[in-house]
């Protein structure tokens, strides 16, 4: 018997011997186990999470933007005194 053959066979038995070997059901409750603990935990996917942060950073640049206008209209008012329609008689 040539070594490949008998590398062969005998990774033929051990592949045999895990997939009917209780290890197999073993792994299934505990992934199973697993799967409900994280579950309670209220946990977000990588990609949810991704998701919402480039809505956080578009929502900050949009604030950045408003601020910005709102200094610029509030820096106009106060040079150019009352606003019209404000003002007194």
């Amino acid at each position: 018997m040539k070594p490949t053959d008998l590398f062969n066979d005998l990774q033929s038995k051990v592949s045999e011997a895990l997939r009917n070997s209780p290890a197999k059901d073993i792994e299934k409750n505990v992934r199973s186990m697993m799967s409900q603990g994280f579950a309670r935990l209220d946990l977000v996917t990588r990609e949810e999470f991704d998701v919402q942060s480039q809505v956080l950073a578009r929502t900050r640049a949009r604030l950045e933007e408003l601020e910005t206008r709102v200094a610029e209209l509030e820096r106009k008012l106060g040079a150019g005194g009352t606003p019209t329609g404000t003002g007194g008689v």
